[in-house]
């Protein structure tokens, strides 16, 4: 049985140290070196999880890493396809309540442009489409096992959620980016940094029914970065919507308690991944 501890809190020094550091200077550097600079810091959690994994010295780690990526068979198609569908859900509802708050039924439509300008590697889309796939590789290719090998999954979300989301705050002050047109209102600033938070409930959910699965995680975070960008959804109706997320990400809670509250894999998740990784062989 191998032995590894894992290191949450040295992960997520490394992960904001180089991501800040590429983004703080885009602060102030040119447009256009400043795109390279966010497309670096982007992909700086990934490479410090992935570094993380292959220094571990854990072969089970290193598999795991692996299934996790590209174990097609892990994803719960159905299970993804009802968080989708939850989100969507989420969004209508949203549109529908804000009505009482004297905004427009022309919500329900398509923007014409993304919401950000500027930054990416060659258009809005391809940067939403690249954060989706990277983004989900540094946080569940170690990150959220790292947090969770400590506690239940509900604390790790709320953990998670919470650091996923200030990871984000030299964005702020980066002209172009969606954080950045989020100043004309601090009420628009404090909705982001928490909705972040219950969204971190719904993405842990994604990830663990579907085995732990980067894929699953990946089709979701794609779907909803499509959704907040391309439905013309007003910034008092995305404060709505973090309240709609939050009810939301109670219900999936209430209705998983087991999976959100059990410890019996607390301290266990390296054993947890040999066994199932034997399984598999087994079956083969």
């Amino acid at each position: 049985m191998e032995t590894y501890r894992y290191k949450p809190v040295r992960f997520f020094v490394l992960a904001y140290l180089f991501t800040w550091m590429f983004w703080i200077p885009a602060i102030v550097l040119p447009e256009t070196i400043g795109s390279v600079f966010m497309v670096a810091g982007l992909i700086a959690p990934a490479v410090v999880s992935t570094l993380f994994v292959m220094r571990s010295e854990s072969e089970v780690l290193k598999q795991d890493l692996k299934n996790k990526l590209i174990g097609f068979h892990k994803v719960k198609w159905q299970n993804v396809l009802l968080a989708v569908l939850v989100f969507a859900v989420v969004v209508i509802a949203s549109i529908l309540l804000s009505l009482a708050f004297g905004q427009s039924l022309n919500q329900f439509s398509f923007t014409e442009e993304f919401s950000f300008t500027g930054v990416g590697i060659g258009s809005a889309l391809i940067t939403i489409l690249l954060a989706s796939i990277i983004e989900e590789v540094g946080w569940k290719g170690y990150c959220e096992d790292s947090i969770g090998n400590y506690m239940n999954w509900f604390w790790e979300s709320m953990i998670f959620g919470a650091l996923w989301s200030f990871w984000h705050f030299p964005l702020l002050f980066i002209k172009g980016t969606y954080q950045a047109g989020l100043l004309v209102n601090p009420l628009y600033v404090i909705n982001f940094f928490i909705s972040g938070i219950p969204l971190g409930f719904i993405i842990t959910w994604v990830y663990l029914v579907s085995d732990r699965s980067i894929l699953a995680c990946m089709v979701f975070h794609l779907f909803v970065n499509f959704m907040q960008e391309k439905i013309a959804m007003t910034p008092e109706t995305k404060c709505v919507e973090s309240l709609v997320i939050t009810f939301a990400a109670a219900i999936i809670v209430l209705r998983n308690k087991e999976l959100f509250f059990e410890i019996r894999h607390v301290g266990h998740l390296l054993e947890d991944m040999e066994a199932s990784q034997n399984n598999i062989v087994e079956q083969e």
